[in-house]
């Protein structure tokens, strides 16, 4: 066994190092979290050929495989090669050279993302589809970053602990001739949002101060009065982390903004990122980038050259509220 193995370089490669020596986890990227179940395939015979016989639905929803030797570590990237070409090339059209040394770094990480419009009644957007564009903008980098997508407000992928967290909002189209005044979209509105709904003589009353844009009214209402915004809006949310020391919940950055919008913005992170490590890479990831940064500055980085549409808004500053972890925590110890 060769004892210089270069870890480093291996992770770039998407090989994360094991507790048993000269093991390795191989992680395959799945933009947005859904793929065809053809490549079930391709991840079991990596597993059962050149790892345990186990594979891993990895955190940011990747797969992953485990105990892969460090000299079977060519064999499966030789396996990964057709994959790869068809996720980043066929599918979100990713600037990168395919060849038999497999993924040319870890960099931006996977982008996790919930079922989405393609199936959820609930969501304002297709996750899957946004998710292979934001690959063609992120992938390959040396810079990290963590994105999670979710169709809705409910946030069933946890968008709000990503570096970048996206939600797909809508602003709700009211059609009074179709209003029976039944109040279903008011009491939904009451129940479990924002009460932004209120019944006025037979007619809804929609506060937009307090429309969070989540669509619950859309799916409540029996008679479609009311419906869905033509084309969805997003509301990006920064800097949430977990962490060991100071875990932290993103913050609203931009709201109502539009998927134009939405992907020029996303296009300044490299630039955003190379301008706050003065152009050398380093393992840290964007919440840290942002705090190295500061808020005003991120914000000019960011939308530089964007131009936001007319319904967009814009955080003025930002507070975070972390949850930090102290060294010594008073807490009594329980003797036995």
């Amino acid at each position: 066994m060769n004892k210089d193995i270069n870890i480093d370089k291996l992770r770039a490669n998407c090989f994360r190092q094991s507790k048993v020596a000269g093991e390795f986890m191989f992680q395959m990227r799945v933009p947005g979290g859904l793929t065809q179940a053809k490549h079930l395939s391709l991840v079991q015979h990596i597993a059962e050929t050149y790892g345990n016989g186990t594979f891993h639905f990895g955190a940011r929803q990747s797969f992953h495989m485990p105990g892969i030797k460090f000299e079977n570590i060519d064999k499966v990237n030789l396996l990964v090669k057709n994959y790869i070409h068809e996720i980043e090339i066929e599918q979100c059209n990713v600037d990168i050279d395919v060849n038999d040394c497999g993924y040319p770094t870890l960099g931006a990480r996977n982008i996790a993302g919930c079922i989405g419009a393609d199936h959820c009644v609930k969501a304002n957007a297709k996750v899957s589809k946004l998710a292979s564009k934001i690959e063609n903008i992120i992938f390959p980098s040396n810079y990290h970053i963590k994105t999670n997508i979710a169709g809705c407000p409910n946030d069933c992928i946890k968008a709000h602990m990503a570096d970048f967290g996206i939600l797909g909002v809508t602003i709700p189209n009211y059609n009074y001739d179709r209003c029976v005044g039944c109040g279903a979209c008011a009491r939904a509105c009451q129940g479990h949002v924002t009460s932004a709904l209120k019944e006025v003589n037979g007619k809804i009353i929609r506060n937009e101060e307090l429309c969070i844009g989540c669509g619950e009214c859309i799916v409540a209402c029996p008679t479609r009065a009311f419906t869905r915004s033509p084309e969805p809006f997003y509301r990006v949310l920064i800097g949430g982390r977990t962490s060991k020391r100071s875990p932290r919940l993103g913050q609203i950055f931009l709201d109502y903004i539009t998927e134009e919008v939405l992907l020029d913005v996303i296009g300044n992170w490299k630039d955003f990122s190379a301008d706050t490590l003065n152009g050398i890479p380093k393992y840290l990831h964007g919440g840290h980038l942002m705090d190295m940064a500061g808020y005003p500055k991120f914000k000019e980085l960011m939308l530089k050259n964007i131009t936001l549409n007319e319904e967009a808004r814009v955080a003025t500053r930002l507070n975070w509220q972390e949850k930090e972890y102290k060294a010594h925590i008073n807490v009594k110890k329980v003797s036995k």
